[in-house]
């Protein structure tokens, strides 16, 4: 008698799987579609040709002439020039680049006469500004994310009342309320009295990118701490009392013994988390942080592009979550090796 296939072997023909691939490419062109007619009803101008200046470009400077005078001197400098106008006030001089202008040695300038014009040196554009924030500050809080939430883990489990009491105090307070209201909390309550306190003692107040990385910090690392707990929790017990009866302290079993076993249970969901991490710094503008939403919502500001710079924040933030996620798998692959 012929054993019956499974689902999954039927997904696995050869001509199923080909339907299956049709129709993925299918629903995509829908989606796609979808969004063009939608942008086709409403009489949207895509205008990706302007999209390449919000991530490097070269500002067109204009120097204008402030009072009557006349040029003294054209002084070649390099693949510059010197341009020298005497005036009513002194002589005033400009480096500009060579072809910048049109004036002649003895010419006369008058108010509101263009001296030169000419491209700027490159400079980073607004995405490219708030993509390197993003990063900053998801790479910062990260770390700090990890450090808080190993102690934390550790203290978690851990039979000392002050330090398992406090490290679920920590995760209850931090899990229980939004996000958001901490970041407020950090920037509006706890940076108003710190830079207080520091400007009356003459030092500088902190940028508060450092208390959007603080709130940030701290909200990951209480998540963090029942992940590292789960991690420790799924080692045989056994192990830890071998560890202690070798003469090892509760923290160097923890550090050396059990903690490098507890990872490759933990990065799945450490991966996950630091995921979110980076989606949740979008929340920083909020406290004037120019971080990548802030910094599209300022360029839609200025140029009305809606759907061109929504859709690339969309993509950068994909490309950075795709990125730490097949860096996770990466060491997942390691790990499993050793």
């Amino acid at each position: 008698m012929e054993q019956k296939k499974s689902n999954i072997s039927r997904l696995s023909n050869p001509t199923a799987h080909a339907v299956s691939v049709a129709g993925f490419i299918a629903l995509m062109f829908l989606v796609i579609g979808s969004v063009y007619y939608a942008t086709v009803a409403v009489e949207y101008q895509w205008r990706w040709f302007k999209i390449p200046q919000y991530f490097m470009y070269q500002p067109s400077i204009t120097l204008y002439v402030e009072a009557d005078g006349e040029i003294a001197s054209l002084n070649p400098n390099k693949d510059k020039v010197e341009i020298v106008i005497q005036g009513e006030e002194g002589e005033k001089k400009f480096l500009v680049p060579a072809g910048s202008f049109h004036w002649d040695e003895g010419d006369s300038v008058s108010p509101g006469d263009i001296i030169a014009q000419y491209k700027g040196e490159w400079k980073p554009g607004l995405l490219a500004i708030g993509l390197w924030v993003t990063l900053k500050i998801s790479f910062i809080s990260t770390i700090f994310g990890i450090l808080l939430g190993i102690i934390g883990g550790v203290a978690r489990v851990s039979d000392t009342p002050i330090l398992k009491w406090t490290a679920i105090t920590y995760v209850e307070v931090i899990r229980g309320s939004p996000l958001l209201v901490q970041i407020m909390i950090f920037y509006f309550v706890l940076g108003t009295t710190m830079n207080k306190i520091l400007m009356m003692n003459g030092i500088p107040k902190i940028n508060p990118e450092w208390y959007g990385i603080m709130a940030l910090s701290i909200f990951t690392g209480a998540y963090v701490v029942e992940i590292v707990r789960a991690g420790i929790e799924a080692i045989h017990p056994g192990q830890v009392e071998a560890a202690r009866s070798a003469g090892m302290s509760y923290f160097q079993c923890m550090f050396h013994i059990i903690l490098p076993q507890a990872l490759k249970t933990i990065l799945p969901p450490l991966a996950g988390q630091f995921i979110n991490l980076i989606k949740d710094s979008s929340l920083l503008g909020m406290i004037s942080i120019r971080e990548l939403t802030k910094a599209t919502r300022e360029g839609i500001t200025t140029s009305l592009q809606t759907f061109e710079l929504w859709i690339l924040c969309a993509i950068l933030y994909l490309l950075m979550t795709f990125t730490l996620s097949m860096f996770v798998q990466y060491l997942e692959r390691r790990t499993a090796q050793k």
